[in-house]
């Protein structure tokens, strides 16, 4: 799976933090642009050009509905972008995997190296 014109506006419209609230509180359910707007500090074109962004990646849909226009999320794009992303979160984890089983080997060394020191080098006769 290659990264797509589509994948890379979604990452964009994700890079943002302002955006990626407004998605949060639209996976919550739709919201007219007003309490979209309401918890930022930016005026209402700003969170315009946002929302456009957003609409550009095909990450929320935009209708009117009578005098008001409700935002809603398109969940499409996020799972090809987790689809994507967890092709690359299988080869961390067996990254990680293999570097836990290393540092245990490692671990076991140093203890057989600690104990062979602290015998004056002999081998344990408790044994």
């Amino acid at each position: 799976m290659h990264a797509t014109p589509s994948l890379d506006a979604t990452f964009a419209a994700l890079a943002d933090p302002t955006r990626r609230a407004i998605l949060a509180r639209l996976a919550e359910g739709e919201a007219p642009v007003g309490e979209l707007a309401a918890p930022f500090d930016i005026s209402l074109p700003a969170i315009s050009r946002h929302l456009k962004v957003l609409e550009g990646a095909r990450l929320i849909a935009r209708e009117k509905d009578g005098q008001w226009r409700r935002c809603r999320l398109r969940p499409e794009p996020l799972k090809e972008a987790a689809d994507w992303i967890g092709r690359y979160r299988r080869f961390w984890e067996g990254q990680f995997d293999a570097l836990t089983e290393y540092l245990k080997r490692i671990e076991q060394k140093r203890g057989s190296q600690d104990e062979r020191e602290s015998n004056g080098g002999k081998p344990d006769d408790r044994g």
